[in-house]
C-alpha cells in the first residue's frame, strides 16, 4: 500500500488495522522508565486513549480514540507543505464536531502541525487541499504502519516471533502470555534495554488489544 504525496483518505488503512499496528510497536518498546518521562519521551508509545510516536526531530504524530468507532490522526513530519503554504490551508476545515479541537488549535497557534486526518463510519477524511500542495507529510510519518512489510521491518529483531505477534495484535487477540513468552525466549542479551514486562503488560491494557477491536 503506496501513500500519495499530499496524502490521501483512501491511502490509509482501516483506523483499527492502523491502531493495531502501532500499539504493538508501543506495546515491545513499552518501559516503566520512559512512563516517567510523560511527553518527554521518542519512539513510540500509548499515553491514555491515544497512540503517539515522535523521533525528537523530524517527525510526531498522534492517533486518538474518540469514542463510536471515531479516531483521529494528526502530527507533523518536516517534509509537510501545508502549514508553510500560501495562501493558508485550513487544516480543519469540514471536520466533524467531534474532534479534539482546543488541542488542535493550541499545536496550530504554536504553528506544530503538519495535517489532520479522521475518521467515522469506516472512512477516513481530511480537509481540502489546494491542487499546488506538494507534500502533507502523511507519507514519511505513516509508512512504517501503511505498509505491512514495513510494521515487519520494525519488529525484525524479534525473529520469528514477529509475524505472529503482529497477526495476533492485528486480530486483538494478543494475550499477555505472549508477551511473556517472547521475553522468555529472546532474554536481554545483545538488547540496548531490558524488556520490561509490567510496564509492556500495562500497555497492552491500555491498547486494548488482548481483546475485541477498540470502537469505544
Amino acid at each position: 500500500m503506496t501513500i500519495d504525496r499530499p496524502g490521501r483518505p483512501e491511502d490509509l488503512p482501516a483506523a483499527e488495522l492502523l491502531w493495531a499496528r502501532w500499539a504493538l510497536v508501543a506495546v515491545l518498546e513499552a518501559t516503566t522508565a520512559a512512563e516517567s518521562r510523560g511527553i518527554h519521551r521518542t519512539g513510540h508509545w500509548i499515553d491514555g486513549a491515544a497512540l503517539r510516536l515522535d523521533d525528537a526531530g523530524c517527525t510526531w504524530w498522534a492517533l486518538a480514540r474518540m469514542g463510536q468507532g471515531r479516531f483521529v490522526l494528526y502530527g507533523e513530519d518536516e517534509s509537510s507543505g501545508v502549514k508553510w503554504h500560501e495562501p493558508a490551508v485550513d487544516m480543519l476545515a469540514q471536520g466533524p464536531d467531534w474532534l479534539p479541537y482546543e488541542t488542535l488549535r493550541d499545536l496550530l497557534e504554536g504553528w506544530e502541525l503538519g495535517c489532520v486526518y479522521w475518521y467515522e463510519n469506516g472512512a477516513w477524511a481530511r480537509a481540502p487541499y489546494p491542487e499546488d500542495l506538494k507534500d502533507d507529510g502523511l507519507d514519511c510519518g505513516m509508512d512504517r504502519f501503511v505498509d505491512r512489510r514495513e510494521v515487519l521491518g520494525l519488529l525484525a529483531d524479534h525473529g520469528p516471533a514477529a509475524e505472529e505477534l503482529l497477526a495476533a495484535a492485528e486480530e486483538y487477540r494478543l494475550a499477555p502470555r505472549a508477551l511473556d513468552a517472547l521475553v522468555a525466549a529472546t532474554g536481554n542479551e545483545d538488547r540496548d534495554e531490558d524488556w520490561d514486562l509490567p510496564a509492556m503488560h500495562r500497555a497492552l491494557h491500555l491498547a486494548g488489544l488482548a481483546g475485541e477491536p477498540v470502537t469505544t
